[in-house]
């Protein structure tokens, strides 16, 4: 009798330890969206995941990205999750770096490379360059690139722009301006 409870308590075991290990592998689907479609999302994002990787050099899963509209512009900031790691913040900070010289130069590759398309408002920040201005800033555990836009064409631009980023990479930032 009591092999047959061990056995039944193991089973309960592996079974809830083989769910939790399927939950982990595979997301709740949305509301409203097919198997199909959720299985497209879900490798849309892997690959996002990984591109991302190779043009940023750094961790997705161990950092978080947060894109802020401003009335001016706004902000990509990028911060490690862990304050005990100390090598995200150096990976952050080389990338954000980059970024602000690149943008400033009107070389948008990075997001290119990283969503394998040209993000939308891009064409008008490169034709407005003039009108720009990228500022890198150090935070705790990473960094910040702060865009100013002179005028309202150009600032749509970049609210476009970082509209999209928040929705490709999931944020959950607000989509208003402060």
């Amino acid at each position: 009798m009591q092999t047959a409870f061990r056995q039944i308590v193991v089973l309960a075991f592996i079974i809830g330890a083989v769910t939790v290990r399927m939950r982990a592998q595979h997301p709740a689907m949305p509301p409203g969206m097919t198997h199909e479609e959720h299985l497209a999302q879900m490798q849309k994002d892997a690959e996002l995941k990984q591109r991302g990787a190779d043009a940023m050099g750094f961790d997705q899963d161990k950092t978080a990205h947060h894109f802020r509209l401003y009335r001016t512009g706004g902000a990509i900031e990028v911060v490690t999750k862990d304050p005990a790691d100390h090598v995200s913040p150096v990976q952050i900070r080389e990338h954000l770096k980059t970024i602000a010289e690149q943008f400033a130069a009107g070389d948008f590759g990075k997001p290119l490379a990283t969503h394998g398309e040209l993000p939308p408002g891009v064409r008008t920040m490169q034709e407005r360059r003039p009108s720009l201005t990228f500022t890198y800033e150090e935070l705790p555990g990473g960094a910040r690139v702060q865009i100013a836009a002179a005028d309202a064409n150009t600032t749509n631009a970049v609210h476009e722009f970082l509209r999209y980023q928040i929705h490709e990479h999931k944020t959950g930032d607000p989509l208003t301006i402060k």
